[in-house]
């Protein structure tokens, strides 16, 4: 095993610093994972900028990353899951499991959650890293180390969508196509939705959008009026969307996810803004939309697994940029400038853990 552990470490906003670091030593229910693939998040992005990503601060030193993928260099005595040599995809977030959500089925709220890469916990982006053996999935033979790192992100879409009910016939709204609002399209669509209309600030995403299957899109910008937005989603749709998605957080696109949907229609809030926001609450209320919020994932990294491991779901053509471990600066860099979908970083050379074709 190679001694080299280089790290991508933020020290403070935009002091983000590759060094070396310690190998991790492993408990008996742990893994040691060589590092191959990890996406850069927004949430990667906020803390390198500011800092902070919502409530969560940057008060020490973090290794970033949380979007991965690894192979196995050793085992935890303890571990009968998993061999050494094996492919696995990392769900970040390692609840208590004692506690009444974990033992409820919900350990996405376990208020003991340790999740990579939010403070203090670190992340992933590092030749070697450590993880708890049942919260590792192996990859079977024909999926690719990228598609592996991104069963994050489209598990938060499956979550959305499963909290929105999502079912064959439905019209779905999906406000903003950067990476949560394109995989949640994806899994809208898997889950039946007849008619998907995609909305957001910038033109190129919404092209993208359209050639992955989203039916409508609409650009909007600071000078588009709220009620004539309302009418055109109606026009596109034929009718008004059963289930409403916000993956921006802004206001305006959360105002517009309550005003659009159809009474007692349900509306999802994934992106995570503003502390406080100004929505139409009244007339949301007396129309009885459901409101409903999501924090992550639970439950559903082997659905993530199954839909891209049958072919239900083809995330590859979202990595638009790879890069290796030494150019994270760089990687981090496009990432912020939002030039890419999604930016990937090889720890290991790509394609060394890939099938031979894929």
């Amino acid at each position: 095993m190679s001694k080299d552990n280089l790290t991508a470490v933020l020290y403070k906003p935009k002091d983000l610093r590759l060094e070396q670091t310690p190998i991790p030593e492993i408990a008996d229910d742990e893994v040691l994972l060589r590092m191959d693939c990890v996406g850069i998040c927004g949430s990667d992005v906020h803390y390198w900028q500011s800092g902070a990503c919502g409530s969560f601060v940057l008060k020490e030193p973090m290794i970033m990353g949380h979007e991965a993928s690894g192979v196995v260099a050793k085992i935890g005595a303890k571990v009968k899951n998993l061999e050494v040599g094996d492919r696995v995809a990392i769900e970040p977030g390692v609840p208590c499991r004692y506690c009444e959500f974990c033992k409820t089925g919900r350990y996405h709220l376990c208020p003991d959650i340790k999740f990579c890469a939010t403070p203090p916990i670190h992340g992933n982006l590092a030749r070697y890293y450590k993880h708890a053996a049942d919260f590792c999935y192996k990859l079977p033979p024909h999926v690719t180390m990228e598609e592996g790192a991104l069963l994050e992100p489209l598990s938060v879409g499956i979550h959305a969508c499963r909290r929105g009910g999502v079912s064959a016939g439905h019209s779905v709204l999906i406000l903003g196509a950067g990476p949560i609002g394109l995989v949640t399209m994806l899994v809208a669509r898997a889950m039946g939705a007849c008619k998907i209309v995609m909305t957001d600030i910038l033109q190129s995403r919404l092209d993208f959008a359209k050639q992955l299957g989203a039916d409508h899109t609409i650009l909007v910008n600071r000078e588009s009026n709220e009620d004539d937005l309302v009418v055109k989603i109606h026009e596109l749709l034929g009718n008004y969307p059963d289930i409403s998605i916000d993956a921006s957080g802004a206001q305006a696109t959360v105002r517009l996810a309550l005003l659009a949907t159809k009474s007692g229609g349900v509306a999802v809030l994934v992106g995570m803004g503003s502390p406080e926001l100004t929505v139409p609450l009244a007339g949301t209320v007396s129309r009885e939309v459901d409101i409903r919020g999501i924090f992550r994932y639970v439950n559903e990294y082997p659905i993530a697994l199954s839909m891209i491991s049958s072919g239900q779901i083809n995330v590859k053509p979202l990595v638009t940029h790879h890069y290796s471990l030494e150019e994270t600066l760089e990687a981090y860099e496009i990432a912020r400038q939002g030039l890419g979908i999604k930016v990937m970083i090889h720890v290991q050379p790509r394609d060394t853990n890939n099938p031979k074709k894929f």
